[in-house]
């Protein structure tokens, strides 16, 4: 039987709170959602920009929630409610998630980066779990309310852990590293995005630097040397708690460099030095940006002091995460069509890599190869130019069609020459009939797009109309 995460009592005094109608008893988790909140869980009744948790609270207890973090409301709420009083449900959740990380050894890494944080989160909780309990973030946790969440789930006996780390604006990483304290820290690669909020992509780099001011003394740095802002990433590093600073890429002066690389439509068999030593293994997701972000995974096993071989042994059998790469079988009339779910999010970067990736693909007989596109979100002033430069990787993926919607992606769709044009709609809820009628037999179709372009919702009707059984109950990226 496995071990509460919590005692309530425990909990109760890392947070300051005052028990109202509880009792000792066990914490399984910790929940911010009733949606998601399973019987013994605590919940925090927090108030964000459009809900208040405080409105849930009777709902929370009929699911059995073992109490609920709350502030002392003005009104009487029922005895029978079990109670842990705060001044503040959110500033308690840090509190206890500064506790959760005090009160383990677990070995932590972050990862933060403009591309790439949730795969190589991901790929790490798949090599560090099968060399020891492993704790890491459900879905994209990584901002203000994500990382204390993670770090409150952590449990006391995990032998690794990891923490994503996002931002929008500077000086957001900072506070969230300092609660983390990592023994190491990536940063996967430093893009153009997010430039609404800053004036450079030097400066972005300077915003995701701050992950390394959190590291314990002695802890390792670890820095895309072919990234344009590596020196900048570096000097950050140096001026950190960090005791080395680690370098992965293609460069010659890469710590762990990829030496080759040869994609197939499954994976890629690549080789590469790791400090001196050539090794030779089977990534089981394709494109050239996965190979590089496991060279960052594999510098993180070595920081932890985990196993590398047993590492690119675990690499053999990755999946991409949900709404990341996942490919899903369609049976529209006629025959079979394949779905690639890449509607998460979406930057420049990402989408040349997801068009890369589709280029690898082969249509079956009739098909095509699909892209339907939303647009990039918090690229400023020069969101245009971004959408249209799509153009050129289109044309190198060799994509039959494009469907598209949003204003940015208007940009984009003008530029395509006619024979590629698929749909174009100002949302993605008013092309989305479209994309389903148009899919045939044979079809590759990539949808990808920002979170707030609503791109999942596209992949979701295709599932719907066009996929098996098991995949219409699934929920939406």
């Amino acid at each position: 039987m496995n071990s509460p995460l919590w005692r309530l009592a425990e909990a109760a005094a890392a947070m300051g709170a005052t028990p109202r109608g509880v009792s000792e008893a066990q914490i399984n988790g910790i929940s911010i959602d009733t949606r998601k909140l399973a019987p013994g869980d605590l919940f925090f009744a927090i108030k964000g920009e459009n809900r208040d948790g405080h409105d849930f609270v009777d709902q929370a207890i009929e699911k059995g929630a073992i109490a609920v973090v709350s502030i002392a409301k003005s009104f009487t709420m029922p005895q029978t409610h079990r109670l842990l009083v705060v001044e503040e449900p959110f500033e308690a959740l840090r509190r206890l998630g500064r506790a959760g990380r005090a009160r383990t050894k677990a070995r932590l890494i972050a990862v933060t980066g403009s591309v790439g944080k949730t795969g190589t989160k991901e790929a790490l909780r798949q090599v560090l779990g099968a060399q020891g309990k492993t704790h890491a973030p459900v879905a994209s946790y990584n901002n203000h309310w994500g990382v204390p969440l993670t770090l409150a789930r952590l449990p006391q006996d995990a032998v690794f852990a990891v923490s994503e780390i996002g931002m929008n604006s500077p000086g957001e990483i900072r506070p969230l590293t300092a609660m983390a304290r990592p023994l190491a820290a990536i940063i996967t690669t430093v893009e153009p995005v997010h430039l609404e909020f800053f004036p450079s992509v030097a400066a972005i780099a300077d915003a995701k630097a701050e992950v390394f001011s959190g590291l314990v003394p002695g802890g390792t740095a670890i820095i895309n040397i072919d990234n344009a802002q590596a020196e900048r990433l570096k000097a950050h590093a140096m001026a950190s708690p960090a005791g080395r600073v680690v370098t992965f890429g293609t460069s010659e002066k890469a710590e762990i460099r990829l030496a080759s690389l040869k994609e197939d439509e499954s994976g890629s068999d690549v080789v590469i030095d790791i400090f001196g030593r050539r090794l030779s293994c089977r990534i089981g997701m394709p494109g050239r940006h996965i190979a590089m972000n496991m060279l960052a995974v594999l510098a993180g096993v070595q920081a932890l002091g985990a196993d590398i071989d047993a590492a690119l042994g675990a690499l053999r059998t990755l999946v991409p995460p949900e709404g990341r790469g996942a490919r899903i079988a369609l049976h529209p009339p006629g025959g079979e069509a394949v779905l690639i779910d890449e509607s998460y999010n979406a930057n420049p970067a990402s989408m040349r890599a997801m068009l890369a990736n589709l280029a690898l693909l082969s249509p079956g007989p009739g098909g095509r190869r699909v892209a339907v596109l939303g647009d990039m979100l918090e690229l400023g002033p020069e969101s245009p130019r971004f959408h249209a430069e799509l153009l050129e990787p289109i044309a190198r993926a060799q994509v039959d069609l494009v469907h598209a919607s949003g204003p940015m992606m208007r940009h984009l769709y003008e530029a395509l020459p006619s024979s590629r044009r698929g749909h174009y709609a100002a949302t993605s809820a008013e092309l989305e009939p479209a994309v389903v009628e148009a899919l045939q037999a044979g079809d590759i179709v990539a949808v990808k797009g920002s979170l707030g372009s609503r791109m999942g919702r596209i992949v979701q009707a295709l599932r719907t109309r066009h996929g098996s059984p098991e995949e219409w109950s699934r929920p939406p990226c």
